[in-house]
């Protein structure tokens, strides 16, 4: 395989945690493999006319706490000239990170932009999400205090969350004797002009929340997260413990019938989560869960992504 200039378009590499992160699993194995890697961030990155242009560093990574990148001299380059350009930066989904996928369409698909920025801007993780009603649990997206009154009177027991937050930031779980729903409600359309996501909460999340990887659209591994005591969040950035899980029947039918558009629409590596029988999001914008599996079940989730993406730059 030829090797190809990568520009990895993610937050300060100083901030990441290497034994978690997927990005960085995603870069040592492109270094493997021989690939060339540079590194910018979003404020980086500006557009001149109809080129797209950053501000990029040449970068080297290794498995060493402390010492696991090393730049070299920046350079101002088109992104054009890049083969491959990985956004991977975290959310939260807001208009920079709208704008972002915005520029990046100047390039994609000429340079291969992983996900393709357009379907990442048009299918936000709780939004793709609601094409698939019959996978879901009842599922509300609203500004309107009185539907998500009622929505609690039918369901009792829910689950309230913004809709373009990330890593279990401002999920709540409200009880039907819960006294706090209004003033959650103030608080949360006081900070946003953003609806909120309600679903009936499901107690299969206390047996684990599963996140399952799939690669152009077909599962690949999975991992179950299992939220702490007294915490209705499975995420791991709020304190959820993974464990090596596998693929039940009924996943592997969600798998199935999302799989299909996840591949026309070039959302090339996604994670989705799933609670019990029922899909609650599909992640697409910076998806984790990469080394968890690979300690688990001995997967290089990483080396299957570059594969697909080697045969996509030679096709």
């Amino acid at each position: 395989m030829t090797s190809l200039k990568v520009a990895v378009q993610m937050d300060p590499l100083h901030g990441i945690d290497i034994t978690g992160d997927s990005t960085f699993a995603m870069m040592l194995e492109a270094q493997e493999r021989g690939h060339r890697l540079w590194h910018y961030e979003v404020p980086h990155m500006w557009l001149d006319g109809a080129r797209l242009l950053a501000r990029v560093r040449p970068v080297t990574v290794r498995h060493q706490q402390g010492a696991h990148y090393q730049f070299g001299d920046e350079t101002v380059t088109a992104l054009s000239d890049m083969d491959v350009v990985l956004m991977r930066q975290d959310p939260p989904f807001d208009m920079a990170y709208i704008t972002a996928t915005h520029l990046l369409e100047h390039i994609h698909p000429q340079t291969l932009v992983v996900n393709n920025p357009a379907s990442v801007r048009n299918a936000p993780e709780k939004l793709l999400v609601m094409h698939f009603p019959e996978l879901m649990p009842p599922t509300l997206i609203t500004w309107d205090r009185q539907a998500i009154k009622d929505f609690r009177a039918l369901h009792k027991d829910i689950i309230v969350k913004p809709l373009f937050g990330n890593g279990g930031i401002g999920v709540f779980r409200i009880k039907p004797d819960d006294e706090n729903l209004g003033s959650l409600l103030d608080m949360f359309f006081a900070a946003s002009r953003e609806p909120l996501m309600v679903q009936r909460y499901e107690a299969a999340v206390r047996r684990g929340d599963k996140r399952i990887i799939l690669i152009d659209g077909e599962p690949a591994g999975a991992i179950n997260r299992v939220p702490p005591e007294g915490d209705s969040r499975s995420n791991m950035h709020a304190g959820g413990t993974p464990e090596p899980a596998k693929l039940t029947a009924r996943e592997q039918e969600i798998c199935a019938a999302i799989g299909p558009t996840l591949k026309q629409k070039g959302l090339l590596f996604t994670g989705i989560d799933v609670i019990g029988d029922y899909l609650t999001e599909i992640n697409v914008t910076s998806p984790t869960g990469l080394q968890q599996i690979a300690r688990f079940d001995n997967i290089n989730l990483a080396a299957a992504i570059w594969r697909k993406i080697e045969l996509m730059r030679a096709a």
